[in-house]
């Protein structure tokens, strides 16, 4: 899904669960500096979560370089350009493996 409301962002991540989601791929855009709501929502929500990102938020303004969501995280992939999703969902795909596999024993 994408949004630009950070209520309907922290509603997906909340009821992705539900919806039969095993993880989530998650550009927060600013928000990834700013919402305490979304960090929140990730940890409530316990599915393994990669921050997603374009750009390397690192390279760029002091202000970006702080992430609130990172914590929440599983891990962070970031400054690829478009293939940033690819690589964030390979990552997330093979920690999903890793999860079924540990399952079966």
């Amino acid at each position: 899904m994408q949004s630009n409301c950070e209520g309907e962002l922290v509603t997906a991540i909340s009821h992705a669960g539900d919806r039969g989601f095993h993880g989530i791929l998650l550009n927060a855009g600013a928000y990834t500096h700013t919402s305490i709501a979304l960090y929140d929502a990730i940890r409530a929500g316990a599915l393994p979560t990669v921050e997603v990102h374009i750009s390397n938020p690192d390279a760029r303004e002091p202000f970006r370089r702080r992430s609130r969501i990172a914590p929440a995280c599983m891990a962070r992939v970031a400054g690829f350009g478009p293939s940033s999703y690819v690589l964030g969902l390979l990552g997330l795909l093979g920690h999903l493996e890793k999860l079924r596999s540990d399952e079966r024993g």
